[in-house]
């Protein structure tokens, strides 16, 4: 495995509004500590479709791994043209400051928002492009946007030598738990 997609929640699907949420840098810790094991088994590609949420938090802990990975890649693969411009302008400056340190960056269409079939058409690249996901989504909480890449992951699981890696809100939990635990300690 060479090329991982990295996804799962948009952040208000999370309930974040804002980029200073407590609960971003267990996310964030969470992606790193699944995604170093796989980059030392030899990724050097991870792909993202860099919606705001864990798409580009998962950008930010890839952009952190690159000091110490200096092979580590980092694509960002958008389903149309300046997806970030109806954002507010704080996220619209975050998202800016992380595509600027991806090594690739791309719009499946370079037209505006046009319709759901770009963002099919972006899913369809992605999983051709990539030999596994590690995708934040959880059964017990809503559904939301990670449901489609669960379902198409599955099947292609299912189908052969795609790898399927499924993080759950109980690993990000553990982890502020953890952290508060030594906070008393």
């Amino acid at each position: 495995m060479t090329t991982l997609l990295v996804t799962g929640y948009r952040a208000h699907e999370l309930g974040i509004f804002d980029s200073k949420h407590q609960g971003i840098p267990y996310i964030k810790k969470a992606l790193m500590n699944r995604l170093i094991p796989l980059v030392e088994e030899g990724v050097d590609w991870i792909i993202t479709p860099g919606q705001y949420g864990v798409d580009l938090w998962a950008c930010e802990v890839v952009l952190e791994l690159k000091q110490q990975y200096p092979g580590l890649k980092l694509g960002i693969i958008t389903a149309h043209a300046s997806p970030e411009e109806k954002w507010k302008e704080d996220k619209q400056n975050e998202y800016r400051r992380i595509i600027a340190g991806a090594d690739y960056c791309g719009a499946v269409s370079n037209a505006p928002y046009d319709g759901s079939w770009q963002f099919r058409a972006r899913d369809d690249l992605l999983f051709r492009k990539s030999d596994a996901i590690l995708l934040f989504y959880d059964e017990d909480a809503a559904e939301g946007s990670p449901k489609f890449f669960k379902e198409r992951a599955l099947k292609l699981n299912a189908e052969g030598d795609y790898g399927l890696y499924l993080m759950h809100a109980e690993e990000i939990q553990n982890i502020a738990d953890e952290e508060s635990q030594q906070g008393y300690e």
